[in-house]
């Protein structure tokens, strides 16, 4: 038997988290913008204690602020449960002018709508049911929405870590997979950079004593690419790269930016510990190894596995199927479930073209979202 303080998804409650989406997408939030970030949370923390949470703002500078939010629970000495997200965007200021917000048949398009504004707007229409109604989840709620995840989530980390240490689960509202699984697994990421230095000598005149840090780097290049393991889902990407200083000049310096992602946290300790033993292949150059893993991979533990479980067992009570599966992107989830703690991501609308011009969300999945976030409160 259904529980009568769950409504099933209903077309009634598209207006009213679609309003809230056009306003968060229309406050333009790009990672590092702090004026913009903090005109955003403002915004989202006004509306967050106009529904009875208690919000604590914490600075970043030159970030913004993350806003810490609390909301009693039925049992106060229950162990909370966590919603994660973030208010930055990777589009640039006055994107907007260009891409305005809109609705097109049946989606809705702008700068971050997709990832992750719509996930914050399916949290407040949430907290505004739970409050019109007088239902109350079990657990205390925390909620953390971070301004800096786009950008490695550096100033908010600590943060997520220590609100994920007591809590019962962590719900991440990023967007769903394709077709609207929940994210039950994540690649962790790191970033190296690879830095060879030579000696400068001219090309034409005395190239003999010059040493190559092209040379040097090409090594280095072809090194780092044989570390992949694909059956593993390890990858290794030299995305960017440059040195030397004219074409006549034997280059004294080069260097690389390396991307690694891999699943485990064994793939994890094996790429770097072989990416900072790599050693110079040509006679005389060095080489300067730095960065590292940025993010932990989050692995589909039991624990997780249950937590997805009762996530899916509530979208069947609702009349729809969650299906689950794997991305190579990474989130703040990495975080808490490196810890150990249950975590299920992706619990935000279906949609798709994140970071890209024709970002969207599906219009028809918003209600199904807020229904299965209310109801996961209220089960767990």
């Amino acid at each position: 038997m259904s529980d009568p303080r769950i409504p099933l998804p209903s077309a009634a409650t598209l207006p009213s988290a679609l309003a809230r989406l056009q306003r968060l997408v229309e406050l333009e939030s790009p990672s590092g913008d702090e004026r913009r970030v903090l005109a955003l949370a403002a915004t989202i923390a006004q509306e967050l204690r106009a529904l009875a949470v208690e919000v604590t703002e914490r600075r970043a500078p030159g970030w913004g602020v993350h806003l810490e939010g609390r909301l009693p629970g039925a049992e106060p000495q229950q162990s909370p449960l966590l919603l994660l997200g973030h208010m930055d965007t990777v589009f640039p200021a006055e994107t907007l002018a260009a891409r305005p917000f809109r609705v097109e048949q049946d989606r809705a398009l702008g700068p971050g709508v997709f990832d992750m504004k719509a996930g914050i707007a399916v949290l407040l229409e949430v907290l505004a049911q739970l409050r019109a109604t007088g239902a109350q989840p079990r657990r205390p709620l925390r909620i953390l929405l971070t301004c800096d995840e786009e950008v490695g989530s550096g100033s908010s980390r600590a943060l997520i870590e220590e609100l994920a240490g007591g809590a019962r689960a962590v719900l991440v509202l990023e967007p769903s997979l394709p077709g609207g699984a929940a994210k039950t697994a994540r690649k962790g990421v790191g970033d190296y950079r690879l830095l060879a230095t030579g000696r400068a000598a001219h090309a034409g005149v005395e190239p003999e004593k010059g040493i190559s840090a092209i040379t040097e780097l090409a090594h280095q290049v072809l090194a780092v690419q044989a570390l992949a393991a694909p059956a593993l889902g390890t990858t290794v990407t030299v995305g960017m790269i440059g040195g030397g200083s004219a074409p006549n000049v034997v280059p004294a310096a080069a260097w690389a930016e390396v991307d690694v992602r891999f699943s485990t946290a064994a793939e994890a300790a094996r790429l770097d510990s072989a990416i900072r033993s790599l050693a110079p292949a040509v006679a005389g150059a060095t080489l300067e190894v730095t960065g590292g893993v940025n993010r932990p991979p989050m692995e589909r533990t039991a624990a997780t596995a249950a937590l997805y479980q009762s996530a899916r067992e509530a979208a069947a009570s609702l009349g729809f199927e969650l299906g689950e599966g794997s991305t190579g992107g990474g989130s703040d989830g990495n975080f808490t479930a490196a810890l150990g703690v249950p975590t299920l991501d992706g619990l935000g609308p279906d949609g798709g073209g994140a970071h890209a011009l024709h970002e969207h969300v599906l219009l028809a999945d918003l209600p199904r979202r807020v229904a299965l976030l209310r109801a996961l409160l209220l089960a767990l």
